[in-house]
């Protein structure tokens, strides 16, 4: 309907310019909302005051005459002029009976649209470095990630998902440090772990693989690996100093191939466990992007000679500096440090550079809430690349704080005793995990009531919307154990005669579906569809409460169920674009 009326309205624009009433340069285009006050009708333009000074007459005056070049149409019911010159839409009855048609006829297709026209458009989302299994934090970068993704897609952009595997750097060979010192400690070698290795038992279980796949042919003594190592943490030293010493010694005494094996045990196995945590999350992706791709395919120098040459970067005590800083950051950044090994940011700056290159028109990265600080450099990077840096949307997800029985759970990440998302999933279900991480705005912080999430009460919203959709089932189910029939054409017809005030008001929700579908996809705010649905859900229980639907009266039997049936699809569409099942009983 919104697309609808916004039509009419520049039919008529282009009426006056015709008629001379307007300038023929203006382009004619209308922003068409939702009325806040529905008894002043159900639709308000502001066009008429944002022509005040193209056309040089009073608003009020220019709504009057678009008014009265309005094209006829049997949706509107009656227009009015509001306020400094708004122009009011109040639809007539069978504006709503085409929304329960159309759900009817487009079944799953009910909402969508072309608005995008298919421009490719890439979200990345998630890349938690493989040093171990998902946790709860990660959980809502996945749940929030993969719903932008399904709404771009549902209004017509087509979009690419992607992972950017963070398969280099010292992350990596902290893990592979840690997994083969577990190693040594199942072949019987007796020393401290280091304060700063990865102490899940998943690392455990990959020494297990290594000791039944190589013996203990990688075994070396611990007076050998520790010999000459500063001090770790707990004795006084410098845990960071101490792991970056032993990784030197595991790269020592195993040598390229056998380390290189080490590593690639740990990276595969952790990214294998990722790969399948998602997809039993209803989390997949089209691309798993390598961070060890970028230097093997040359992409970050020819990052830093695009930069090079569009004097972007500088030489200083030896290091290669990006000018950063006279792009808003705080500071310039090192690209290449003295010994010539490149930095993360400069890995950052060629991965973006690629996105680009691989022809997206625009580009959605999801992060954690503490990268923040890191958006100005990467936009920098771009800007300073010739690419517009407005296409690089960044959206920030706050960490997820779990609470049971109204206290905190508590979660460390590098000590193994974090809160892992299959845990979560495991507890209360993949369905109440993508809904609960999606209820809120992705940069507020959300607490995560696990209790709610698993009780089968009103109170808990996604069981609350499911409901309304198994009932809805029920319903139709009660129909044939009665001997009724449903005549879905005859319903149609018949939609004249809702005319209760539960009827009205679930039409008028019904009628809201596809352009909040559109809203929640522009502004990627999946929260908007999850708080659309539980109002859906609401006004049918509603309905449902006070109103028979299987009544005697075939005619009226037939138009209440097409309007239950309709609301039935746009929960089913809803809910699946939130990654959340539409159960027929519960």
């Amino acid at each position: 309907m919104k697309a609808h009326l916004q039509q009419l309205v520049v039919h008529a624009l282009k009426d006056m310019q015709g008629a001379g009433l307007l300038p023929a340069e203006y382009a004619p285009a209308a922003q068409m909302e939702r009325a806040r006050d529905r008894s002043h009708g159900d639709f308000a333009c502001n066009v008429a005051m944002t022509l005040a000074k193209v056309a040089r007459r009073k608003p009020r005056d220019i709504a009057q005459e678009i008014i009265d070049h309005l094209p006829d149409s049997a949706l509107v019911q009656s227009t009015q002029i509001a306020g400094p010159g708004f122009i009011n839409f109040r639809l007539a009855p069978a504006a709503y009976h085409n929304v329960v048609q159309d759900a009817l006829d487009q079944g799953n297709d009910f909402g969508r649209s072309e608005l995008g026209g298919g421009r490719p458009v890439q979200v990345e989302f998630v890349s938690a470095n493989p040093t171990g299994p998902l946790h709860v934090g990660h959980g809502r970068g996945a749940a929030y990630g993969a719903t932008v993704s399904n709404l771009l897609a549902a209004v017509g952009f087509a979009v690419q998902r992607e992972y950017y595997v963070n398969d280099a750097g010292r992350q990596m060979d902290i893990l592979a440090t840690s997994v083969w010192l577990r190693y040594l400690e199942l072949c019987g070698e007796r020393f401290d772990f280091p304060a700063n290795g990865y102490r899940g038992e998943y690392v455990i279980d990959f020494a297990r693989v290594l000791l039944d796949e190589q013996g203990e042919g990688y075994r070396a003594a611990a007076d050998a690996v520790f010999s000459g190592l500063p001090l770790d943490e707990p004795f006084g030293g410098d845990k960071e100093a101490h792991i970056d010493g032993l990784i030197q010694q595991a790269r020592a005494l195993l040598g390229d191939n056998r380390y290189r094996r080490v590593f690639e045990l740990g990276l595969n196995g952790i990214l294998e466990d990722i790969r399948a945590d998602l997809h039993e999350f209803g989390v997949d992706y089209d691309c798993w992007y390598s961070e060890r791709s970028l230097s093997e395919r040359g992409l970050i120098g020819k990052a830093l000679t695009r930069l090079r040459h569009a004097d972007q970067v500088y030489e200083r005590d030896g290091a290669l500096w990006f000018r950063s800083s006279a792009y808003g950051d705080e500071k310039d950044r090192v690209v290449q440090r003295e010994n010539g090994q490149t930095t993360y940011f400069a890995s950052d700056i060629a991965y973006h550079m690629d996105k680009f290159d691989r022809g997206f028109e625009r580009v959605i990265d999801v992060w954690g809430a503490d990268h923040h600080g890191y958006v100005p450099r990467v936009k920098a990077a771009l800007s300073a690349l010739g690419e517009d840096a407005d296409r690089l949307d960044v959206l920030l997800v706050q960490f997820a704080n779990l609470y049971r029985g109204g206290e905190k759970v508590q979660m460390s990440t590098r000590s193994g005793s974090f809160v892992t998302l299959r845990a979560l999933r495991e507890e209360v279900g993949s369905d109440a995990a993508r809904f609960f991480y999606v209820m809120r705005k992705s940069e507020q912080h959300l607490d995560f009531d696990l209790d709610l999430a698993k009780s089968e009460s009103n109170e808990n919203p996604m069981y609350y919307i499911q409901y309304a959709h198994a009932r809805v089932c029920s319903v139709m189910r009660q129909l044939s154990d009665k001997g009724l029939s449903f005549d879905e054409l005859d319903g149609i017809a018949g939609l004249s005669g809702l005319t209760q005030a539960h009827e009205t008001e679930l039409l008028y929700s019904l009628s809201r579906y596809p352009e909040m579908l559109e809203s929640a996809a522009l502004n990627e705010e999946p929260h908007l569809l999850a708080h659309y649905l539980r109002e859906l859900a609401g006004d049918f229980h509603a309905y449902y409460n006070s109103q028979q639907f299987l009544v005697q009266d075939a005619h009226l039997r037939n138009a209440r169920l097409c309007l239950i049936l309709a609301t039935r699809q746009a929960l089913a569409n809803g809910l699946r674009l939130l990654g959340v099942s539409a159960p027929e009983s519960m």
